[in-house]
């Protein structure tokens, strides 16, 4: 049989998600999601939803979530872009910005759908080092580029740039789309929402799946000048007009709109990564200090992939990246007081 076709076909590597194991009494602490439940206001929208409408298209331009962002940002509705989860806008921002024949700019240690994207789009790209201590140093990215994109806190490490140094590597790079992705900004950082109205060319991109206890609902947005959101929309309506379903328009204003149980709920996760930090410190672990919703780290002399076994046979799920640099961290998302302090216990005694 012949197999030509396959000359035609586009070959790509693809992302690995964390997995999704349907074990009973599992501690699931590998796919950096909310241990808490979505806003009451969500529950509550979704229980009054008229069913009968879902036979008709949802609003193209998501107008009701769209106004929801606009007025927690204090942004204009024509500065916001939604999407299916982050990783959708990303996708189409990948898709709309980064058309040069430069190669765009991002971390080696970074989201890892950032290169399969780039792949899979034929966008050239340089992956930029971060320091010995998983930093992302600035002055890395003064170099002739396509465009530029790093998460901030950058994921799988958990480390937070400052303002002053994300608005530098945004003043450095004036001729290309700089996007900041603050999928992780809520656990302790300062978003740059705010220099969207200095840097024409600055998106930010950020998620309701983490701080606001969203993922299955895959809701994400994307905040920039006009002109930058109508690129945006341009390729979105050319790819795919109704990206955002009704049911998810109407739980994602809810979430966005309860801004008090939002921070209920990040202070929560907040305490508690402290407090695991403190616990992992004492049993050996090492790690930089993160500002997002997980730690990475490593212990002094146990190999990481031998914990990472352990943990699974008892029931405790993180991430393990096996590659270059960090095949001996775990990273380990931030669960509820009493997930973590079942980690905890578990470690305690494997290492005694």
């Amino acid at each position: 049989m012949s197999r030509s076709w396959e000359a035609n076909v586009r070959k790509v590597v693809p992302y690995v998600p964390g997995e999704q194991p349907k074990l009973p009494n599992l501690v699931k602490l590998n796919t950096n999601e909310n241990p808490y439940p979505p806003s009451p206001a969500v529950r509550k929208v979704l229980e009054e939803m008229n069913t009968d409408d879902l036979r008709l298209y949802p609003d193209p331009a998501a107008d009701a979530l769209v106004d929801a962002f606009a007025e927690v940002y204090g942004l204009e509705k024509d500065q916001v872009f939604t999407g299916v989860g982050s990783d959708d806008v990303l996708a189409m921002s990948f898709l709309t910005f980064f058309n040069s024949d430069q190669p765009i700019l991002f971390p080696d240690i970074t989201y890892s759908f950032y290169d399969v994207w780039a792949d899979l789009f034929r966008i050239p790209y340089k992956q930029i080092p971060l320091d010995e201590n998983f930093v992302i140093r600035p002055e890395d990215y003064t170099i002739r580029n396509g465009g530029v994109i790093f998460p901030n806190p950058n994921a799988p490490t958990g480390v937070l740039l400052g303002r002053e140094q994300v608005r530098s590597i945004i003043e450095a790079n004036p001729d290309v789309v700089v996007i900041v992705d603050e999928a992780y900004i809520d656990f302790g950082g300062e978003s740059v929402i705010d220099m969207i109205g200095t840097y024409d060319n600055l998106l930010v991109v950020q998620t309701l799946s983490k701080s606001r206890s969203l993922a299955g609902m895959r809701i994400g947005a994307a905040f920039g000048n006009a002109k930058l959101i109508a690129y945006l929309n341009d390729v979105k309506y050319s790819f795919n007009s109704y990206t955002m379903n009704r049911t998810a328009i109407a739980a994602g204003r809810a979430a966005v709109l309860d801004t008090d149980y939002f921070r209920e709920t990040v202070e929560k996760v907040i305490n508690t990564r402290e407090w695991t930090k403190e616990r992992l410190r004492e049993l050996g672990f090492e790690f930089g200090d993160s500002m997002a919703n997980f730690i990475f780290a490593r212990h002094k002399s146990v190999p990481a992939e031998e914990l990472f076994a352990e943990l699974r046979k008892a029931g405790i799920i993180v991430r393990y990246f096996k590659k270059p640099r960090i095949d001996q961290y775990l990273r380990i998302s931030i669960g509820t007081d009493e997930q973590m302090q079942r980690l905890i216990g578990f470690l305690k005694e494997y290492l005694a």
